[in-house]
C-alpha cells in the first residue's frame, strides 16, 4: 500500500511549500535519533519531506502517488540481463516483508554489507544555536568547540598501535569479503558476504592502539566553523558535511545540522522578511502632521514623514528596510504602525488649550 505523504506530514494536500518546510522541521526535531526518537519514523518523515518540498516529485506524487526516480525499474526492465552485465543499480526488497529479506539473505544484495558499512559511518549531529535578529541583516560567521567523536591522533584512525604490523586477513586474503554457498528449494546460490573476520576491512592489526582500543577515534573537542547566511529564519538548518562524529576505522563521518533560532527583539516584530514596528506619536503630530524620528534594525535612526489627520492605527510601509530576502536578492519591508498617544498628566498651560480646543469641537 502507497504511503500518505500528506498523513505522515501531518498536513492537507493543499498545504503551502512553507507549511510543508515548518511541519517537517517540527516532526524532524521530535523524532531525532539522536535525540532519543523513532529512527524507522525520522526516515519516514524525511521521506516524505524530500518528495513533497521537491515541485516536480510533488507532482508526480500528486498524478500517480508514487515517484518514478532516474535510474528506477520501468516496465521492460530486463533484471537478469543487468545483473550478468554486473550492472551497479539500487533495487529495495524491503517492501517485501519476509520475502524480501529472503531473497536478500540468498543473492547477498548488500544487506549485510550495507549494515556493516553503515556501522563504521559516524553519527549525524544536530545543534541549536541562537543568534539576534540583527545578526540577519549579513551574512555570519562563528566558531564553536564541538564535544564529539573525533580521529584518534595517536593511530591516525586505522585503529593499529604505532609500530605493530597490520597484516592481510587469512580468511578473505585482505579483500574484504567471502562467499557462502546456500541451498534453498530453489537450489544452491553463492552469496558474497562481508567477512566476519575483519568486518569488511581485509586486515586486522597484530595490536589494536592503545589509546582508542582499536576504534580509530576517541572523545575530544574540535573547533568548527559555521557559516550563517544573510536573511536566515528560525528553524533552518544549516548542513556542515563531514563534521559530525567521525567513523570508526576512517569510516564515513556523519554531518553537523545547526538548527538557528532567532531572538525576538524588543522593538521589531519579524513576519517572513518583513519587520513590523509600532511608533508612538503626540495628538498634534497626528493632527497637524510632522517629521519624526524612528530607529532601523541597523542601529540608525531615519525620518518618517507623518501625514496630517492620521488615525491611531495608521500602518505606512517604508520599501527595503525589511530583512534581506535568503536567496541574497533583495529585501523585505518595514511596517510602522503609528499610535497616538493619550497624556497622562498635563501641565496647567496644556490643559488651558485643550479646553480652547474642546470649545472649537476638538
Amino acid at each position: 500500500m502507497a504511503k500518505d505523504y500528506y498523513q505522515i506530514l501531518g498536513i492537507t494536500r493543499n498545504a503551502s511549500p512553507e507549511e510543508i518546510k515548518k511541519a517537517y522541521y517540527k516532526l524532524a526535531h521530535k523524532h531525532h535519533p539522536d535525540k532519543g526518537g523513532d529512527e524507522k519514523k525520522f526516515k519516514e518523515i524525511s521521506e516524505a519531506y524530500q518528495v513533497l518540498s521537491d515541485k516536480e516529485k510533488k507532482a508526480q506524487y500528486d498524478q500517480f502517488g508514487r515517484v518514478f526516480e532516474q535510474g528506477g525499474f520501468e516496465p521492460g526492465f530486463d533484471f537478469g540481463s543487468a545483473f550478468r552485465r554486473g550492472e551497479d543499480f539500487n533495487f529495495g526488497f524491503g517492501d517485501l516483508g519476509d520475502l524480501g529479506e529472503m531473497v536478500e539473505e540468498m543473492f547477498g544484495f548488500g544487506g549485510e554489507a550495507r549494515r556493516k558499512k553503515d556501522l563504521k559511518k559516524g553519527k549525524d549531529i544536530e545543534i541549536d544555536m541562537e543568534i539576534p535578529l540583527e545578526a540577519t541583516l549579513k551574512d555570519l560567521n562563528k566558531e564553536i568547540t564541538l564535544y564529539k567523536y573525533i580521529i584518534c591522533s595517536r593511530c591516525q584512525g586505522n585503529g593499529a598501535e604505532p609500530g605493530s604490523k597490520i597484516n592481510e586477513c587469512f580468511s578473505c586474503r585482505g579483500i574484504g569479503q567471502v562467499q557462502q554457498i546456500k541451498t534453498t528449494f530453489l537450489g544452491s546460490f553463492t552469496r558474497v558476504t562481508v567477512c566476519p573476520e575483519c568486518g569488511g576491512e581485509g586486515f586486522r592489526p597484530e595490536k589494536s592502539c592503545n589509546v582508542c582500543k582499536g576504534e580509530g577515534r576517541i572523545k575530544g573537542q574540535e573547533q568548527i566553523k559555521i557559516s550563517i547566511p544573510t536573511g536566515v529564519d528560525t528553524n533552518q538548518l544549516i548542513k556542515i558535511s563531514g563534521k559530525g562524529d567521525t567513523g570508526r576505522k576512517k569510516g564515513k563521518a556523519g554531518n553537523l545540522y545547526v538548527r538557528i533560532l532567532v531572538k525576538k527583539h524588543p522593538v521589531f516584530k519579524r513576519k517572513g522578511d518583513d519587520l513590523y514596528l509600532n511608533l508612538p506619536i503626540s495628538f498634534s503630530q497626528a493632527a497637524l502632521g510632522d517629521e519624526t524620528e524612528m530607529p532601523t534594525l541597523e542601529g540608525t535612526k531615519i525620518l518618517l514623514k507623518v501625514p496630517a489627520g492620521t488615525e491611531s492605527g495608521k500602518i505606512l510601509r517604508i520599501s527595503g528596510k525589511g530583512i534581506p530576502h535568503f536567496s541574497g536578492y533583495g529585501r523585505g519591508n518595514l511596517y510602522v504602525e503609528l499610535v497616538v498617544k493619550t497624556p497622562q498628566k498635563l501641565t496647567k498651560r496644556q490643559r488651558e488649550l485643550l479646553e480652547k480646543l474642546k470649545e472649537e469641537g476638538l
